[in-house]
């Protein structure tokens, strides 16, 4: 169905502006009438226009950023809280937002809310906004007759996750820029530096310790054949690439990387308080257990522990309980474990999932906590010990030229 930008003004004499869907510009004109909005201006073409451009460069416009989909979804349960009606709240979210894509999607999901399609529904033709997991969600909160509830709930879900994740990223970010910072300052030593007082050296024509003999020898290769490493970078990369969109590459993957010592730890922490996080917030919200773990399993990043999941899920059907079925993996951890089963037994799990995620998500800080307090000094003890046997490489034989002059 076409979309129409239009310009107007409300019943109260207010300048509004937004999109509309309609067959035709005299239908477009005729729904606006409708919702109390006089247009002075409809145009197809302009949307068309901003279609082409987002195209042609997909990162611009088009995405909307996560933390805006959780304010919306907080300030839409706000506005249902107060009495508001649903396709109102939502025509007063799409009029307040800034941003173009915003208006647009929820313009969209108004019309098809007024048409009387289900929220979920509406929110579902919009897959590359809403997760599977808000969708169900939602839908389940509209089953329930609690989508204001549901709605706060989600939000707090997608806070939490949005601050775990900056945590994660902040415990990295330090090590990744020293280790960049570090490699740009060896590269241009090695690089530029050094060819320059190696060509001293030649010159004087005296025998070079062997720590000088191989600095030249590494400089040279990264001066002379940086198109070769360059290529040969390129197809490590591209390999990696090819291995892990090959399922056999990312299974081996998957089961490697859990094998590492304190990083398969951590990684499963990691994985561990996501799943327990959104599996508590989903049967909270109303969802049935079956339903939630098929959602679940989207944000389970392992292939093992996703086929895991599975596995229980369908052994479930059959009458086993999810934590006997999760157990037999051998996966996850006895904690999580014996948090489901008594969960199982005294009807409260999604209460004891909750604590079990608090629970790994301060693990999982702690250890990146940690992780981050040995990288340092150890980065930092490497870095000078390279930067000792280059200065030593430069300066022996400068020493022995001064002593032969002598």
């Amino acid at each position: 169905m076409p979309v129409f930008a239009y310009r107007g003004l409300s019943n109260e004499g207010r300048s509004v502006s937004g999109v509309v869907d309609a067959d035709s510009p005299r239908n477009a004109r005729s729904k606006l009438r409708g919702m109390g909005v006089f247009p002075t201006d409809l145009n197809e073409e302009a949307v068309a226009r901003s279609r082409s451009i987002r195209e042609r460069m997909p990162a611009f416009g088009r995405r909307i950023p996560q933390a805006e989909i959780t304010l919306m979804t907080r300030q839409l349960s706000a506005l249902l809280g107060a009495g508001v009606q649903l396709v109102d709240a939502l025509g007063t979210l799409a009029e307040q937002s800034s941003r173009t894509a915003m208006q647009r999607m929820l313009s969209q999901v108004r019309e098809r809310v007024r048409e009387g399609t289900s929220l979920a529904d509406a929110f579902a033709a919009h897959a590359g906004v809403f997760s599977d997991l808000y969708v169900s969600m939602v839908r389940a909160g509209e089953q329930a007759a609690a989508l204001e509830t549901v709605l706060d709930r989600l939000a707090d879900y997608a806070e939490r996750q949005a601050e775990f994740v900056a945590k994660v990223k902040g415990a990295l970010t330090y090590p990744a820029i020293m280790m960049l910072v570090g490699t740009a300052i060896m590269g241009f030593l090695v690089t530029y530096v050094v060819p320059q007082v190696a060509t001293i050296f030649e010159q004087s024509k005296a025998a070079l310790p062997v720590a000088t003999q191989f600095l030249i020898l590494l400089s040279g290769i990264l001066t002379g054949y940086w198109w070769l490493l360059a290529l040969l970078l390129a197809g490590f990369v591209a390999a990696i690439i090819f291995a892990f969109s090959n399922p056999k590459g990312r299974r081996m993957w998957d089961t490697w990387i859990l094998r590492v010592p304190y990083v398969g730890q951590t990684i499963t922490r990691t994985i561990c308080a996501r799943f327990a996080r959104t599996l508590g917030t989903l049967l909270s919200s109303g969802v049935l257990l079956l339903p939630a773990l098929d959602a679940v399993k989207l944000v389970i990043t392992n292939g093992l522990m996703r086929d895991a999941v599975e596995k229980s899920r369908n052994e479930i059907r059959e009458g086993r309980g999810m934590g006997q079925t999760l157990a037999a993996s051998k996966l996850f951890p006895p904690l999580l474990i014996e948090m489901i089963r008594v969960g199982e037994r005294t009807g409260e799990l999604e209460r004891l999932l909750e604590r079990a995620a608090d629970a790994y998500e301060r693990e999982v800080a702690a250890s990146l906590s940690q992780m981050t307090t040995l990288l340092e000094p150890i980065m930092t003890i490497v870095m000078a010990a390279v930067i000792l046997f280059m200065m030593m490489a430069v300066l022996m034989p400068i020493f022995q030229l001064n002593q032969l002059v002598q």
